[in-house]
């Protein structure tokens, strides 16, 4: 079958696509999913970099949807049929057919379209788990919270999300997505530079807290929602207001420094190192937070914007184009 394969950690062009790579075997519990679409995320980067390790080679990605193709008895007894529409997460998806466990598939709706229930998973689900579970309860309705790069793919999800849940959003966005952060519903925009040839922001061009304890009268943010990592990790925590909480869940622009604990004294704050496999450790949780998404989608209280669809030969590019921060949306490979 077609797959990218990374054989050797290193830059996007580590991706390597092979027409003949072992179509994968099925195993009891199991269905074998034909790939329409596979979305790629950041982590995929960090998978291929090695800065997150993993056995090589590997196919790359963890996130797909098309319809399935095969289905082991188990699968069949839970009522799964070949020509099910599905989207999932399991690692190994940059290909033609993926093996995927019966507890992971999460059927798709006939009114979502298969791009859009793909960018639903991990985006979707990172975004659900960020703004209802991640802060703890530390955040209620009402209170303010902080979401950096609204107009990339996750945060476009969390601050429409966090609205949905009755917090007040202040997002950070570039000069260059800021007419898709407008749509988001967000009660504050902080609109940054952008890096001198690049597309993703520049955090040193705008006093963010300044402005972030102008807007909260001083009281700072209960949470922080935050993707970015290295360039963000002082504003974040110097944004919190008392017992607040920093949920570092992405490194975008490289990975968060180690710093002391006492440094969280002043307001006696929060910090958090999320990952969604911990918000979806059950088929009754994963299920839950699928369908409350698929449901905004349904019912038009979620929008969703596909950026852009490369096609699998053209595996480097995709990472490429998300490494520079030029998404406004979902970026996909079509298989």
């Amino acid at each position: 079958m077609k797959a990218a394969v990374v054989r050797e950690t290193g830059d996007a062009h580590a991706l390597g696509v092979e027409s003949d790579f072992p179509s994968p075997e099925m195993k009891a519990g199991q269905v074998i999913v034909k790939n329409q679409y596979a979305g790629i995320n950041f982590i995929d980067t960090y998978h291929r970099k090695g800065l997150y390790a993993r056995d090589l080679p590997f196919v790359g990605g963890q996130e797909g949807g098309g319809t399935v193709a095969a289905v082991s008895d188990e699968a069949a007894a839970e009522g799964i049929k070949v020509g099910d529409r599905v989207a999932y997460s399991v690692l190994g998806t940059y290909c033609e057919y993926t093996a995927v466990p019966a507890a992971k598939l999460l059927p798709v709706p006939d009114s979502v379209p298969m791009d859009v229930a793909v960018s639903c998973v991990v985006q979707g689900l990172t975004a659900h788990y960020l703004t209802t579970s991640a802060h703890a309860d530390l955040i209620k309705e009402g209170d303010w919270t902080l979401i950096h790069g609204v107009g990339g793919g996750t945060c476009q999800w969390a601050a429409q999300m966090a609205k949905l849940r009755g917090f007040k959003v202040i997002g950070t966005v570039s000069k260059g997505k800021a007419e898709v952060a407008t749509r988001l519903g967000c009660d504050e925009l902080i609109v940054l530079d952008e890096v001198p040839g690049a597309s993703y922001e520049d955090y040193d061009s705008v006093d963010i807290v300044k402005r972030v304890m102008e807007v909260t009268d001083g009281e700072g943010v209960k949470c922080v929602i935050d993707g970015i990592g290295k360039s963000t990790v002082d504003i974040s925590i110097n944004s919190l207001a008392h017992r607040g909480i920093f949920v570092s869940f992405g490194n975008a622009s490289g990975a968060v420094p180690a710093f002391p604990v006492l440094r969280l004294i002043g307001k006696s704050a929060y910090v958090t190192r999320p990952k969604l496999l911990d918000y979806i450790t059950n088929r009754e949780e994963l299920v839950w937070r699928a369908n409350e998404i698929f449901g905004w989608l349904s019912n038009g209280e979620l929008s969703v914007s596909v950026d852009t669809t490369f096609p699998l030969d053209s595996a480097a590019d995709g990472h490429l184009y998300l490494e520079a921060g030029r998404s406004k949306g979902k970026v996909l490979y079509e298989i």
